[in-house]
């Protein structure tokens, strides 16, 4: 069987994407992502979406990270569909639900010359746990705010410069820790000011990744429950692959930034 793909990229997050409304489901996509993920011997990303029908929402997604495991949510990979239904004509709505294992969503998408050129991703109401608390592992003692942005995050505040730091070294032991027992992404931030944080993700199953939109969206929780950036304002949060702006209000976390298209491809499972 061959499946058609496209693949796409949230600021450089990257994954396949499988139409399953117009085309095929894969039967095993557990296996498939960790054998097209691979960036030598596959096509390469850090997972795949399957984008589906959905009895409760307008789309359905389920997505895989590259080791198979799959995930609850995905802001970049949320973004991307919204892109991909009104780009590729599977809705002319620019106010898009889509359920996920973490939640219907709604994607609302600004639209230029029939494109979508970003998209708004209201993520719901995080759930915060420990706040400054010490986390200690054979990587180092850190302090640790946990959010649930439908997925576990560990986010770590520190002095040291995130670009400087070995990133693997120190996120691998985190993500694994007995605190989370099933696993965490793990954020490394600097605070520029309020307004600005610069983040490095270590993400669960995949590694680190270009950016992370549930992790930005963690980092800027808990930058307010903290008291470091300030309540129902924008946030730019600075990641290795570009910026994406939040804002929570307490209530909801809101996720504004781009998708967009790499290339189109058939692949032979």
């Amino acid at each position: 069987m061959r499946l058609k793909f496209t693949k796409m990229h949230g600021l450089g997050n990257d994954y396949i994407y499988f139409d399953c409304v117009r085309g095929e489901t894969p039967a095993d996509p557990q296996a498939l992502s960790v054998r097209l993920s691979d960036r030598h011997f596959g096509v390469g990303g850090d997972g795949i979406v399957l984008i589906m029908p959905s009895e409760k929402a307008d789309f359905r997604m389920r997505m895989f990270n590259a080791d198979g495991s799959e995930g609850a949510m995905c802001g970049n990979a949320s973004r991307c569909i919204a892109k991909y239904v009104y780009d590729r004509g599977l809705t002319s709505k620019k106010l898009v639900m889509l359920e996920t294992l973490s939640g219907i969503k709604t994607l609302d998408i600004q639209e230029k010359d029939g494109a979508a050129q970003s998209v708004t991703v209201d993520m719901g109401k995080p759930k915060t746990g420990a706040v400054m608390q010490p986390i200690s592992a054979e990587c180092g003692d850190f302090l640790y705010t946990f959010v649930d942005m439908g997925n576990p995050h560990c986010v770590i505040f520190t002095d040291t410069p995130v670009d400087e730091l070995d990133i693997e070294r120190v996120g691998r032991p985190l993500e694994n820790h007995e605190f989370f027992p099933d696993r965490a992404n793990v954020e490394f931030v600097n605070v520029t000011d309020g307004g600005n944080l610069k983040m490095r993700v270590w993400e669960r199953g995949s590694g680190e990744t270009l950016a992370c939109g549930t992790g930005a969206c963690a980092t800027v929780t808990a930058a307010v429950v903290n008291g470091i950036s300030p309540m129902n304002e924008e946030v730019r949060v600075h990641l290795k692959g570009g910026v994406l702006t939040i804002t929570y209000d307490g209530e909801r976390v809101l996720m504004t930034g781009p998708a967009e298209f790499v290339f189109d491809g058939e692949v032979e499972v």
